[in-house]
């Protein structure tokens, strides 16, 4: 594992652990639907990146063109 996927599977563990925290807490209902359920996705996707390398919006930035 690179440096570079370590830190994206540590990253996105912190912000699904901050969103589970605060849910625990009863500072945050994720059983409705709220904007918080972009975070989760975002969290969850850095933590995925991290661990098998892929990223679906890395994808798809090459496609369009960048590098």
């Amino acid at each position: 594992m690179t440096a570079q996927s370590l830190t994206m599977t540590i990253a996105g563990a912190f912000v699904l652990l901050s969103l589970l925290l605060a849910h625990a807490f009863g500072q945050v209902d994720l059983t409705r639907p709220s904007w918080l359920w972009f975070t989760l996705f975002v969290g969850a996707n850095l933590f995925q990146s991290g661990l098998t390398g892929f990223c679906p919006l890395t994808k798809m930035l090459k496609k369009l063109g960048f590098a």
